[in-house]
């Protein structure tokens, strides 16, 4: 009997190159049922950035002269057109098979920007009618316990989409041709949209944290991606006049006036970019939304081919 699977959007955490709680046995049978990516896993090497006040000091941003008016790429706009189609679909999907998609997010440990992902993939599931499923382990956990959640989410004929933490981020500029630079070699993000811009003939570049002389290779981009986790890294100094920029960074900094006691500031420095850059996204509010929507946008096509509804 052919098993199915589910499709799986993301990787397993790092943790696993740290630690090993699996013997060869387990492992094996393990690896019979999971669809892993070893090669990728082995080039996980570590990227850390070193945060110092010249760059990521977010208390002392500078004013500096009007150059560009930036194009705010507003990432809830476009995910609230997304989203009002797939809560329709959705509900015709009910109306017809008295099914609705199903939707199954693996959560480890307890960083808080995972928390504040994992909390709107649930109120955007429950916004447009998705099943949603989560399964939260200690940062201790062992990798066969978070196998066997993807195992059971998997058999599960309810759940259509299965999330293991980060989901990758989407953009909707024109590509072909164009000179990139990736921030960030993660493979989560870095590594990922590196390739997908490669594939969309994009030149590309990746900048990482033992990257010499980083501000003259940014400077030459027309597409800025930026993942490393330092907020307000890229100054104006680092962009090209008229470059888009994607802000995939996430850090928490503690804020008592917000409601869960901080909040989040991406790596580049807002209000210096948008003198300089075409089109930007804000943290929060840009490739957040998006990717959110996207996940449940995928999560439904996966239950319309479980239904037999596609066209």
């Amino acid at each position: 009997m052919i098993k199915r699977m589910v499709p799986i959007v993301a990787a397993l955490w790092p943790i696993w190159l740290r630690k090993s709680f699996v013997n060869p046995s387990t492992s094996r049978s393990f690896s019979n049922q999971i669809i892993k990516s070893p090669s990728l896993l082995s080039l996980d090497l570590a990227d850390s950035w070193f945060s110092s006040s010249k760059h990521s000091d977010h208390s002392s941003i500078q004013e500096c002269p009007r150059k560009w008016t930036s194009k705010i790429i507003d990432g809830k706009a476009i995910a609230e057109g997304i989203r009002s189609r797939i809560t329709s679909e959705v509900s015709q999907m009910k109306e017809l098979t008295g099914q609705v998609p199903g939707l199954a997010v693996i959560l480890v440990g307890q960083r808080r920007d995972s928390q504040t992902y994992v909390r709107k993939k649930l109120a955007a599931s429950e916004e447009v009618g998705i099943r949603f499923k989560l399964a939260a382990f200690p940062e201790n956990c062992t990798e066969c316990e978070v196998c066997n959640a993807l195992c059971k989410f998997n058999e599960d004929p309810s759940i259509h989409g299965i999330l293991v933490q980060l989901p990758l981020p989407q953009s909707g500029v024109e590509i072909s041709g164009k000179r990139a630079v990736v921030i960030g070699k993660s493979n989560i993000v870095g590594l990922p949209l590196s390739l997908l811009l490669q594939r969309h003939h994009a030149t590309v570049s990746i900048v990482h944290a033992f990257t010499k002389n980083p501000e003259e290779i940014t400077r030459e981009a027309d597409i800025l991606v930026t993942a490393a986790g330092v907020p307000n890294l890229i100054r104006d100094s680092w962009l090209k006049p008229g470059a888009i920029v994607i802000d995939v960074g996430t850090t928490p900094v503690e804020d008592p006036s917000s409601e869960h006691g901080y909040r989040l500031i991406g790596d580049v420095c807002f209000k210096e970019a948008t003198r300089v850059a075409s089109a930007i996204t804000p943290v929060p509010g840009g490739v957040g939304p998006m990717t959110v929507t996207m996940l449940l946008y995928n999560t439904l096509e996966s239950a319309k081919r479980a239904f037999k509804l596609t066209k």
